[in-house]
Formats: C-alpha cells, sequence, structure tokens
C-alpha cells in the first residue's frame, strides 16, 4: 500500500522540461510579459485574462483560419458570452493537416478485423465523401447522422460533413430502434450513415433489420449509406433509400480535393445526447471553434500529445470520448479505434494493441480498470506497454484502489489521468496535467481556461469539504444551446437554476490540498439519509473491495418520512448472499466511511443496469424501487437488468 503522504508518481525534470505544457507557458510568459512559475499560476492566469489564454491555445494549437481582433464579447454572460465573433475556420480542415501516407487511422474490430489509413488516404476518402453529400442537397446546418461502430468510415464521415459546414450526430448500433429514433427522430438528419452489423465477444450481430425498420421512420432521410463490415453480400431492397457506400461515393472517385467552407467559430459542428435515462435525451449542440479549442488544449497541453504520438481511447459512437478522440488528429496523432468487448481474446485485446501499435495514450472507464483487477490480470507480466506514456479513466469516478492497481498491475511509470467532465461540454471540467504528481483518488487539477470551483448550498467556495462542482465564468466549449429550443428554456435550466450566471454540473465533489479533485458521484443520485449527503462514490469504493461483489449499485429509499440507503450486490457467479457476507459488507462501509453510509438494506441481483457508455443508472432503479416509471428504457443497454429491483418484497419491510 502507498504512503499517503507521498504521490503514486512524479514526472521526472525531463519529462517537465520536455512537456507541451512548459513549452506553452514560456510562450506565454514571453507573449504577455507574464511570470507562471507553476501550474497554479498558469491556471489563474487562464481563468483571469481568458482573452490572452484562448489567443495562446489559438496560436499553440497552430488553427488554421483568420481569428479577428475580438477575442470574446459579453464575457460575464452565462449563457451569452460569445467567443472570436469575426473568427472563420473549419473544423475538418485542422483535422486534416496532413497528406502524407504515415498513419492516420488503425482500426481493430475485436481480434477479427485489423486494418489502418494514412493521412493521404483519409484526405482521399472524406473529398469523395463530402462530394457524395454535396450531390445529396447537403449543405450548412444539415444534419449527417451515424448508427456507426467506432470504425475508420465513421470518422471519413463526421470529417465530410464538417468540410460542408453539415452537423454530424451519432449512436452506436448497440442502440434499439427506439432509442435511435429518440435522438435522430429530434434531429432530422438528411444522410444516415450504417454498418451491416458488427463484432461483440466473438459474436456477429446483424444490424440490417433494425436499420430497415429506423429508415421507415425517419421521413427527413434522403439517403442511408450502409458499410460493409460482417457481412459480405449485402440485399438493401428493405432498407429506403439505401445505397452500399462503395456506389454512394463511386461517381466522385476522382476527387481529390475538399472545399472547406469557412464558417463561423460558433456553428454548430455536433449535436450529442443525454443519457435519456430520465426522459427523451436532451439535444446538446456544439459549435465548431469551442470543440476545436477545448479539445486542443486538452490534448496537447493536458495529454502531452505530441506529433506522431498514437492516441487510443475506449468508447463508443454514442459517448462524447469518440468526439474526443477523433481531435487527436488536429494535434497530429495517429488514432487508435476499436471497435468490440474489451475483454476479447482472453480479456488482452487492448493490451495487446497497446503493444502492437505502439501506443501511447491508453483510455479507457474506471469499470474496465476495475474488471481488470477483479479478473486479477498483470499486464505489466504479460504486456510490455513500453510505449505507454498515459492512461486516462473516466466514465465515473476512479477509486483509490483502482489507482493502486494501475500502478502495481499495469506500469509504474506513467502520469495516470482520471478525467471528468461530460456530453455537456464534450470535454473535461477536471482533467490530468503531465508535470504535475498523482496522488491516491485524486483526480490531478482543473482544466486551463476552466474557473471551476466547488460550493456549498449557500454558493459559497468551500475546500477539503463536499459540494457541488461548479464553473463560475464562460468557456469556448459550453453548448451553443439545446436542438428545438429556440427560447433557450431548457438550456438555462439544466445548467443555470440552481446558481444564477454559474454553471452547476450536478456533480458531488471536493478540492483536496493538493489543489486536485475527488468526485463522490452525481448530485441527483445523492443520498439523504437523515438530512447528510452521501455521495454513492464512497460506498461502491468500500464494497467492491470484497472478493465476492463483481459491482453495486446503491440508492435511497424513501422511507417513513426519511430515506434510507439500499445496496444491491451482483456477486461473483455462483455465489448467494448469506448474513456473513451481509455482515461483512456492512462492517466494511462502517469501518471506511460512518454509520451513515451502512445501507439498511443489502439486496442480491443478477444484473446491474447501466447506459450504453457503461455508467450505472441509480436514477432508473430509484424509480423503479418506488414504483415509478423509468422513462427511456432504450438508453439503457441492458434494460432487462431492471426486472431484479421491481416489486422486492425486502424493500416492504
Amino acid at each position: 500500500m502507498s504512503n499517503k503522504d507521498q504521490p503514486l508518481w512524479q514526472p521526472s525534470a525531463e519529462r517537465i522540461a520536455a512537456a507541451n505544457i512548459t513549452d506553452f507557458a514560456r510562450r506565454a510568459e514571453a507573449r504577455w510579459g507574464l511570470s507562471l512559475p507553476d501550474y497554479e499560476a498558469l491556471h489563474g492566469w487562464s481563468v483571469e485574462h481568458p482573452e490572452q489564454f484562448w489567443t495562446s491555445v489559438w496560436e499553440y494549437g497552430g488553427v488554421i483560419g483568420e481569428r479577428g481582433e475580438t477575442v470574446l464579447v459579453d464575457g460575464e454572460r452565462m449563457p451569452g458570452a460569445k467567443w472570436f465573433p469575426e473568427a472563420r475556420l473549419n473544423f475538418a480542415q485542422n483535422l486534416l493537416r496532413s497528406r502524407d501516407e504515415r498513419d492516420a487511422l488503425v482500426f481493430w474490430g475485436e481480434d477479427r478485423v485489423k486494418n489502418r489509413m494514412s493521412h493521404g488516404e483519409l484526405y482521399r476518402r472524406v473529398a469523395q465523401f463530402a462530394a457524395a453529400l454535396r450531390e445529396q442537397g447537403v449543405g450548412k446546418g444539415d444534419r449527417v447522422a451515424a448508427y456507426m461502430p467506432n470504425m475508420p468510415e465513421t470518422v471519413v464521415a463526421m470529417l465530410a460533413a464538417a468540410s460542408i459546414g453539415a452537423i454530424f450526430t451519432s449512436a452506436s448500433p448497440d442502440f434499439g430502434v427506439q432509442g435511435v429514433l429518440d435522438r435522430f427522430g429530434q434531429t432530422e438528419p438528411k444522410v444516415l450513415i450504417a454498418c451491416d452489423g458488427y463484432y461483440y465477444n466473438g459474436k456477429v450481430v446483424d444490424c440490417l433489420d433494425k436499420l430497415a425498420e429506423v429508415a421507415a421512420r425517419l421521413p427527413s432521410l434522403k439517403r442511408v449509406v450502409v458499410v460493409p463490415y460482417v457481412h459480405a453480400q449485402h440485399e438493401l431492397s428493405a432498407i429506403a433509400h439505401a445505397r452500399m457506400l462503395a456506389d454512394f461515393v463511386a461517381p466522385h472517385h476522382a476527387e481529390t480535393e475538399i472545399a472547406f467552407e469557412p464558417l463561423p467559430f460558433d456553428h454548430p459542428l455536433y449535436i450529442m445526447y443525454s443519457s435519456g435515462t430520465t426522459g427523451v435525451p436532451k439535444c446538446i449542440v456544439h459549435c465548431a471553434g469551442g470543440a476545436l479549442l477545448q479539445h486542443l488544449k486538452e490534448h496537447k497541453l493536458h495529454g502531452d500529445v505530441k506529433p506522431g504520438d498514437r492516441v487510443f481511447y475506449f468508447t463508443t459512437c454514442g459517448w462524447m470520448m469518440w468526439n474526443w478522440l477523433v481531435s487527436g488528429l488536429a494535434a497530429e496523432a495517429t488514432l487508435l479505434l476499436y471497435d468490440g468487448s474489451p475483454f476479447a481474446g482472453g480479456n488482452r485485446v487492448l493490451f495487446d494493441y497497446a503493444d502492437a501499435e505502439g501506443m501511447t495514450h491508453f483510455g479507457t472507464s474506471a469499470k474496465f480498470i476495475d474488471a481488470c483487477a477483479k479478473f486479477d490480470l498483470k499486464p505489466r507480466e504479460t504486456h510490455s506497454l513500453a510505449s505507454v506514456r498515459a492512461l486516462m479513466s473516466t466514465g465515473s469516478p476512479l477509486v483509490p484502489e483502482g489507482f493502486d492497481y494501475v500502478y502495481r498491475e499495469i506500469k509504474a511509470d506513467l502520469q495516470l489521468s482520471s478525467i471528468s467532465g461530460g456530453t455537456d461540454i464534450i470535454s473535461c471540467f477536471v482533467l490530468g496535467c503531465p508535470v504535475l504528481p498523482v496522488w491516491r483518488g485524486e483526480i490531478q487539477c482543473r482544466g486551463l481556461g476552466m474557473a471551476v470551483d466547488v460550493w456549498d448550498d449557500e454558493g459559497r467556495p468551500v475546500r477539503g469539504e463536499k459540494g457541488e462542482l461548479v464553473c463560475t465564468k464562460p468557456f469556448p466549449v459550453m453548448p451553443i444551446g439545446f436542438w428545438n429550443d429556440a427560447d433557450g428554456a431548457k438550456y438555462r435550466a439544466a445548467y443555470f437554476e440552481r446558481f444564477e450566471n454559474v454553471w452547476c454540473h450536478g456533480d458531488f465533489c471536493e478540492i483536496t490540498a493538493h489543489g486536485g479533485l475527488i468526485i463522490y458521484g452525481r448530485s441527483d443520485a445523492t443520498l439523504n439519509p437523515g438530512g447528510v449527503r452521501i455521495g454513492t462514490a464512497e460506498i461502491y469504493r468500500q464494497v467492491e473491495k470484497l472478493e465476492e461483489v463483481v459491482e453495486s449499485l446503491v440508492i435511497g429509499q424513501d422511507w417513513q418520512g426519511d430515506v434510507r440507503v439500499v445496496l444491491f450486490v451482483k456477486l461473483r457467479e455462483g455465489l448467494v448472499l448469506d448474513d456473513e457476507l451481509v455482515r461483512r459488507i456492512r462492517q466494511t462501509i462502517r469501518d471506511n466511511t460512518t454509520p451513515r453510509h451502512v445501507p439498511a438494506k443489502v439486496l442480491q441481483v443478477a444484473d446491474i443496469p447501466r447506459t450504453k457508455s457503461g455508467k450505472i443508472v441509480e436514477l432508473a432503479v430509484r424509480n423503479v424501487v418506488h414504483g415509478q416509471p423509468v422513462k427511456n428504457i432504450e438508453a439503457l443497454a441492458n434494460p432487462e437488468a431492471l426486472a431484479h429491483f421491481r416489486d422486492r418484497a425486502e424493500l416492504a419491510g
């Protein structure tokens, strides 16, 4: 076990000197006449002088486009601030900087499919696809949707849409028909690109029947483009407006140039969707300039991504980490794309990929790290991982034991970045920093240019205490609004109702003595026994230490005028929850937290429901336990799991 007074990892002097963020700070000092001796000073300048900071990010990121003179108008308004109002740029042009034959995209479909695409080939494919989109009448502001795995053709479609000024929106092929219609039905795409199927855990999953139903129920569609992945032969007669990808682009094979549309900074680029577990998903609109600047900052400064680095994130196209990953092209990285189960190939496939392709940045989820520990994997013994400099984790809080596992069993010398933000900002509020130490259980720092704070219920900043994650000043990657929300009422209600003119994110967290952060869970899932707020992650951390427990879910049940804590556990196969295990679970929680954290009820379930991006859904379970409807079952990866929580006799007494 680590000494809590010592960091788990400290960057070497050589690594600090060579870091992009060090170079950026020296340039900023010279450019603006500053002294920025450490990260705290750099962060302070970035939020106190946003015009200087974001100008420096534009310059350091080598943004292609016209910046204009004005950086920020109405900089005190949230929402309402306008960034770079005179700028003209094209997002796709900034990602297609190179046309050489080095790898741009490498793709593994489990251990079944492997291919790669050079920068030159990527540019040519985008040119052809963009010309085909224009032939369909796609123009600025039209929507192009993808119902696709995380594969090269998805990146091509996004870049082609962005080059024209169309808005790209995506869902992963594991979504059911209603889940797709709940999303694309609101945003009304003109063109849909979809796969014929996908691989998961060694099995072929066909998508053509679902695609036929989706196409029939989206009246906005003019064309459905089918990408071959798992089938050799295709019968498309049942799918309205369908063409195979090769036929769609065939008339444009001679295209070698892209007519990039110069667009305003706040031109819409992506429509993202909230998880939709409490109703029809919100459609969050993100702008091209904001996404580009924020992602350049996060890749180059916080991730220390350098030209030629090989960046991987395990994600589907239904999660914002896909959009984040693709922006690595603007930082001149090679993207390592993967689709399928992260535990294919005897649980080793992602580590195999890291070694085979010289992965420098390994992005995954806290649940993956926890599962690796439960499987007792020891990648440091089975794999080299010599190229891996950074390991990033998101999706849920990474518990301190997860930090221990990474440094003990994966690799001792790497930057472990627990990162957190969300679909709402298509990026991070808090994340890693290559020149700072990693402390056990802590996210390293607040993001540059992000005026992140933690407030109590009265709106006062707190340190070393739990409170609400807020951002007190505007930032370029704030959504430009929600789709079909003309007066902005839904947008304001989502983030600005709690504190006026301040973004309230809905995370329950704490700023530590090191300047890092600990996230205890979502505020709306926070437990309130006896009126004391408890973050769900505090309980998960203790329960999931136990060998017998695979994972858990905790809710607050309304009970006799108060709230009682109810814990559900999924156990290892073949195990049954008995009184002795219940006693040990309660004792472990009591010994390591407080008596208020101890659950009144501990119940066994066969499965835990989660969203498509792997997040457990406490609110949906809470609704089921209280006999209330779950409004959007389609948002769940395994909706059948909710049945395990319904009408439990144990919860009636």
